[in-house]
């Protein structure tokens, strides 16, 4: 059985493409590369791929709206590489499904070390596993599934960890691999302060630099938004200012 992963590069510059592609080959990856945003819609298409790593300015598609087009066709882990450096690039990318920003110019060393993050952590579908170091001493761990009952006027949050499911009141939320993980990493410590940084570490398996703290920040704020649409007056996820975000089971 050929377990050879498969990965795009998406890139309009060619020795910025060949040096990716190469970096990606001796990784182990069967690796495409695509010079336009049509181009690697059409790859991502026909061959969903583990992992696209895309340039955020190409020639015909902006990368942003390429980005959100590969998440209605795959749930691979997506890398953007840009020279795009403004914080609004970086929130934009994360908002629209990207798993990672990696700002040109960088080091082959620290994008083969974010890839190596990224798949240490589950895909959609793959089952998740329950933390093996939880923050708390007495925190439980992570069941499947979880029932998480609110009292009054609060609505029931179900997560099913195995199936990668969450309802809120009976209905089924769709979140993105990166926006479950959160959520199933502060449920599996209800009343536990998580650090951002902790949650780094839980959810991509890898310390990054301290202003990376914002991707955690981005993808809860789209998990929030998510988790409201379906219940306005939950309260689940609280901010803890200056330090990170609680769990509460009940919202009072």
């Amino acid at each position: 059985m050929d377990n050879t992963r498969t990965a795009v590069v998406v890139e309009d510059d060619h020795d910025v493409g060949d040096a990716l592609s190469r970096l990606l080959v001796q990784a182990g990856f069967d690796v495409t590369v695509a010079r336009t945003g049509a181009q690697a819609l059409t790859v991502v298409r026909e061959q969903d791929p583990d992992l696209v790593t895309l340039d955020l300015t190409l020639p015909d598609i902006d990368g942003v709206e390429v980005c959100r087009q590969i998440r209605t066709l795959s749930d691979c882990y997506v890398i953007v590489v840009s020279g795009r450096t403004s914080e609004v690039d970086r929130l934009v990318g994360l908002e629209v499904g990207a798993d990672d920003y990696l700002v040109k110019p960088f080091s082959m060393r620290e994008l083969q070390a974010r890839v190596a993050a990224l798949f240490r952590r589950p895909r959609s579908g793959e089952l998740i596993a329950a933390p093996e170091a939880p923050l708390a001493q007495d925190g439980p761990a992570l069941q499947a599934p979880v029932d998480v009952s609110g009292q009054t006027g609060c609505d029931d949050l179900v997560l099913n960890p195995r199936a990668r499911e969450v309802r809120v009141d009976g209905e089924e939320i769709e979140l993105t691999r990166t926006e479950f993980d959160l959520l199933a990493h502060l449920v599996s410590h209800p009343g536990v302060v998580v650090a951002r940084e902790d949650l780094l570490r839980a959810v991509w398996s890898t310390d990054f630099v301290p202003e990376s703290t914002h991707v955690v920040d981005v993808h809860l704020a789209n998990l929030r938004r998510k988790l409201r649409s379906a219940s306005a007056d939950n309260q689940w996820i609280r901010t803890i200012r200056g330090v990170g975000f609680r769990f509460d089971p009940c919202c009072l």
